[in-house]
């Protein structure tokens, strides 16, 4: 028969959440057992993950928790990590360390609805790192939508030797887009195999060289796309992309609940047109309601990366074939995007054991 001090002990066990969720170790079912012998406690853990950063957490803040029970003098939190089985469909596609063997971390730009200005996002964010020092690459993979030969300004066809294609390179990054093998009136009709290759060969057939950084900037939604580069490659990190008001944080929230299914990690949300400032006035104007994107990340426990304003010069660069962070390197939005840049850095970094180049 278990002890009050044990009792006590797994009563305060369910007060701590896996990381991510909103249910706690105990209905999990992590807690194996719990022994109390005069104020010394030990708690076994048993847990299948494939993050064992997250593991970790949990056993720190058990033994914290633990210690703090009244009667406890000393308490000792044994875990054991086990790897899940993969899923069939993780069976069925698995990752080919050959398609981008040089690139250090692949960030993944995705929003659960499309029209929150994902890709423009994507590539200030991709240019304002390699302004920062970087190497970087940008790889649209919005297979139906590819919005990056217009944000680029890039008409060329991309060369090749007959194996490889060359990414175009423009403002330091490497770039390449379904795109640019496409008339600009071409429609994507393709079934989900067909979407699956392309973004294949867009990884494995374009010579990316060394990277530290691969910034993808994923279809809206929960896809094949999404589907294809999980699988395919070793996701660094992923961050969600949305604005303030509510339809578009519902769909966020579903955009990030399916990198956390596939064990890839979100870095945080940013939110995109949080504010409108008058060029004449000064008086800011909340289109789309107001801190959304901060509430959310609050919620569902991923750090608030930073807000882009909403401004007309944002949407001249874009159609202009020159992001805001090259038109104007020292305005205030080219300070949110380093700011933003840096955040998702040092997260990628704090996260992942390769060097990262920047900090």
């Amino acid at each position: 028969m278990a002890s009050e001090l044990e009792a006590q002990v797994w009563d305060a066990l369910k007060s701590i959440k896996y990381p991510g969720m909103s249910r706690d170790i105990v209905s999990f079912g992590f807690v194996r057992g719990v022994e109390a012998s005069g104020s010394t406690v030990t708690v076994e853990l048993e847990m299948s993950t494939h993050n064992p950063e997250a593991a970790d957490k949990v056993r720190s803040e058990a033994e914290a928790a633990v210690v703090a029970v009244p009667g406890v003098t000393a308490a000792e939190v044994r875990l054991q990590v086990q790897q899940p089985p993969r899923s069939a469909a993780q069976q069925a596609v698995s990752r080919d360390p050959r398609l981008i063997p040089d690139v250090d971390h692949v960030v993944a730009v995705a929003s659960g609805k499309g029209g929150v200005g994902k890709s423009t996002v994507a590539a200030n964010l991709a240019v304002r790192m390699a302004q920062l020092g970087s190497r970087v690459g940008l790889l649209d993979a919005d297979i139906y939508g590819p919005s990056m030969p217009i944000m680029f300004g890039i008409t060329e066809r991309p060369r090749t030797d007959g194996q490889t294609l060359e990414p175009f390179e423009k403002y330091g990054i490497k770039v390449m887009s379904l795109g640019f093998l496409l008339e600009i009136d071409t429609p994507v009709i393709w079934r989900g195999p067909m979407v699956m290759k392309a973004i294949e060969q867009m990884l494995g057939q374009v010579d990316w060289g060394a990277l530290d950084y691969l910034i993808v900037d994923l279809p809206p939604g929960t896809g094949d796309a999404q589907l294809t580069l999980t699988q395919k490659v070793p996701l660094s990190a992923a961050v969600i992309v949305t604005t303030p008001q509510d339809v578009a944080l519902i769909d966020a929230r579903k955009g990030l609940a399916m990198f956390r299914k596939v064990n890839v990690p979100v870095v945080g949300i940013i939110e995109n047109m949080s504010g409108f400032v008058c060029p004449h006035c000064g008086e800011e104007t909340h289109v789309f309601k107001q801190g959304g994107g901060e509430r959310t990340a609050e919620v569902v426990g991923t750090p608030f990366l930073g807000s882009i304003p909403l401004d007309p010069a944002i949407v001249a660069g874009g159609d202009a074939g020159e992001p805001i962070v090259v038109s104007q390197q020292e305005g205030p939005h080219a300070d949110a995007f380093r700011r933003i840049a840096e955040a998702v850095a040092a997260e990628v970094g704090r996260r992942s054991r390769p060097k990262l180049k920047i900090v």
